[in-house]
């Protein structure tokens, strides 16, 4: 690791300590040279599989997209972002789990679907609605009545 302050290629670790959950590393270092110290941060970089869109075309995954549409679904519902970041984090859990180099967006909008059902059946349903295209208001009573039974 190079010094932020002075650029020489040695510097040793102090400390080093587990944060957000155990999912990174925070390391404090010194430099070697100049004596100053600072901060690093260490997580553990898992490839994504790509996501086969609709039409056909493929594209990275973007958790940002995931994020957007959830909070989207979740507008204004009595849902804490703590409980947000869990499910998102589940989702890219069993997306990596597959072992897969692309999937389908159909099996990301139903894992959606499936955290949301659990999260909040209002932002399941408005999700619902705009991912499977309801086209009336029959459709709606049909997915509701389904969270019923």
């Amino acid at each position: 690791m190079y010094c932020p302050f002075c650029s020489a290629k040695e510097t040793k670790v102090i400390d080093s300590r587990l944060v957000a959950d155990g999912h990174q590393i925070r390391r404090r270092r010194e430099c070697l040279e100049c004596h100053e110290r600072f901060t690093t941060f260490e997580t553990a970089e898992l490839v994504m599989p790509r996501v086969i869109k609709g039409n056909g075309t493929r594209e990275p995954f973007n958790e940002d997209k995931l994020r957007a549409g959830m909070e989207r679904a979740l507008e204004k519902r009595p849902v804490g972002t703590d409980a947000i970041e869990q499910s998102i984090n589940k989702i890219t859990s069993q997306l990596r789990a597959t072992g897969e180099r692309e999937l389908d967006a159909s099996l990301i909008g139903n894992l959606v679907m499936e955290q949301l059902k659990a999260l909040d059946k209002v932002a399941y349903v408005r999700f619902a609605s705009v991912y499977r295209s309801f086209e009336d208001i029959r459709e709606f009573g049909e997915e509701i009545a389904k969270l019923e039974k």
